[in-house]
């Protein structure tokens, strides 16, 4: 039985993400060998997803706001982003030829809304640079003797590097290659890793007064109405400040982007107490005391979803909400009726798995790390990106931080190795 074959691939980048692929960058810069492993057959696999709908580079909020949206870890991030903040991240896509603008809310795009020239030009730069690219090398930990293992269509391979950077993501959509098996692996070494959680995530709705005795919708409802966004609306829950927006129905629950919005604040009060309750305005645009006179204004021979139609325009979706998480009694009452549009209580019970989930909480804990990011339970080891432990709303947050920290963890990796 022969031996598997031992790489020697100066510095080992495994995770072909923006993450790795930053860091890389940044290496081969500095005058390192470098070689990215990844899974996959191509790299960048979720940041091409990512991008389908227009891919959301950052955010042009000034730079204290853009840390607070880090919070417990703004304290971590606050340095990353010091060196690589949303006006370096449109300079160094301005050197790629990827212009980009802000849009209405703020967020920054590329001019074509597209990420695929951009990941394009970027992979050019980094072969012009040297940088070497080992597809299907799935990593699988170490060997007895502390060498990396693959798993490749040719078998087993090893890989000696001088050092090895971590960039493989969380746990959210894995089958584009963050599937975090490399938590336990990490655990195993004394390395201190929280638990992986959804972020940015969807909810399953817990027992309406529709569907009383399981939780979840009706039947009748979620037919209807899964897929169906609701807007405009407001949200606003325990650790969350009401905030209007919209959100999707699906078929067991909520998600989009006012959801996920207040995932940490939902997801922590589950944790805590089984479920989490949040309060819907369903007519944000229109003061309590207006929708109160609506609702009261005499109807005559109207049915009442013909007379809240008229009077407050209230599409079907949410009359249907309101008759989901309304008895009979409430929705005859004109007092009650008028607050529930304006506070509407819904009970979640669980977060939707975190393979759904656009991203990951949890991680490798910056206590773990030193302050170049190098693991202090294994030196040479070092991390970046999304297998850190922060977490942060859509809208550029989370892309632009990937990128500053595999920017700073090869720095780091670069001074560790020329020390």
């Amino acid at each position: 039985m022969s031996l598997p074959e031992v790489l020697t691939p100066g510095v080992a980048i495994i995770g072909g993400g923006p993450a790795g692929l930053m860091a890389a960058e940044v290496l081969a810069a500095a005058g390192h060998a470098v070689t990215v492993f990844d899974a996959k057959p191509s790299v960048g696999r979720k940041f091409l997803l990512a991008g389908k709908g227009g891919l959301n580079l950052t955010h042009s909020e000034a730079f204290a706001p853009f840390v607070g949206r880090f919070g417990d870890r703004a304290a971590q991030i606050e340095p990353l982003l010091r060196g690589f903040d949303a006006e370096a991240l449109r300079a160094w896509a301005a050197g790629l030829g990827i212009e980009t603008f802000i849009g209405t809310s703020g967020r920054v795009f590329p001019t074509d809304l597209k990420a695929a020239p951009l990941l394009r030009a970027w992979l050019h730069r980094l072969r012009a640079a040297g940088v070497r690219f080992s597809m299907r090398h799935r990593w699988t930990g170490w060997s007895a003797d502390g060498l990396l293992r693959f798993d490749t269509p040719e078998g087993e391979r090893l890989a000696a590097p001088r050092a090895t950077l971590l960039a493989l993501g969380g746990a959210s959509w894995p089958q584009l290659g963050s599937d975090g098996a490399w938590a336990p692996w990490l655990a195993e070494r004394g390395v201190d890793v929280a638990p992986l959680q959804p972020a940015n995530c969807g909810f399953d709705v817990g027992r309406t007064a529709a569907h009383p005795d399981a939780p979840g919708w009706s039947e009748r409802f979620a037919t209807e109405f899964a897929g169906q966004p609701v807007k405009p609306a407001a949200l606003a829950t325990e650790g969350f400040e009401r905030r209007a927006g919209e959100f999707v129905i699906t078929a067991s629950g909520i998600e989009g982007s006012l959801v996920y919005a207040a995932s940490r604040a939902l997801r922590e009060q589950i944790h805590q107490h089984g479920q989490a309750t949040l309060q819907l305005d369903l007519l944000p645009q229109l003061s309590a005391e207006r929708v109160l006179a609506e609702v009261k204004h005499p109807r005559g021979s109207r049915s009442l979803s013909s007379h809240l139609k008229s009077r407050l325009h209230l599409n079907p979706l949410k009359l249907g909400l309101l008759h989901e998480l309304l008895t009979r009694e409430q929705m005859l009452d004109a007092a009650t009726l008028a607050a529930a549009l304006k506070q509407l209580p819904l009970t979640l019970h669980a977060t939707r798995p975190v393979a759904e989930a656009i991203s990951t909480a949890g991680g490798v804990r910056f206590e773990a790390l030193t302050d170049e990011l190098m693991l202090r339970a294994l030196p040479g080891v070092f991390v970046a990106g999304e297998m850190l432990d922060w977490e942060a709303p859509t809208g550029g947050y989370l892309l632009t931080a990937s990128l500053a920290s595999g920017r700073a963890a090869a720095q780091g990796m670069s001074r560790w190795l020329t020390a």
